[in-house]
């Protein structure tokens, strides 16, 4: 029986190992606190990949992914109406409509999972992809 205000749940244990891989290199490369449990490294993994979910959740609506390029990632943007290009430039993702490095197109394009690949080939922009 879990604690009182816990919730226990079952997964697969090929999910558990990748999890439980991710929670050892992270404390190997100290990026985990001494004191962090598996159990809280997870439950903030979750809470991360919740936040990014009910902001994709937010603005998927308005905006579509029409295609990944080599360097590129090419948006439907439904409430301006407008086309946008997420390219990546000076190590980093750079939206040519907004002009900008941080707005809803970057955040959008962040969110989607296939774009990880393309961003692990260029060092500097993103080491590892979250789960």
């Amino acid at each position: 029986m879990p604690k009182p205000g816990f919730k226990t749940i079952t997964v697969k244990e090929h999910i558990f190992n990748k999890y439980y891989e991710l929670y050892k290199k992270a404390k190997k490369e100290h990026k985990v606190g001494e004191g962090i449990s598996f159990s809280s490294f997870v439950t903030s993994m979750m809470q991360e990949t919740m936040a990014k979910y009910e902001a994709f959740v937010k603005h998927a609506p308005f905006l579509e992914k029409i295609a990944i390029e080599q360097d590129r990632v090419i948006i439907k943007d439904n409430k301006r109406d407008r086309i946008a290009e997420v390219m990546i430039r000076n190590q980093e993702l750079q939206c040519l409509l907004d002009e900008k490095t941080d707005c809803i197109h970057i955040g959008f394009v962040y969110a989607l999972p296939e774009v990880y690949a393309v961003l692990q080939k260029k060092k500097g922009i993103i080491k590892s992809r979250p789960p």
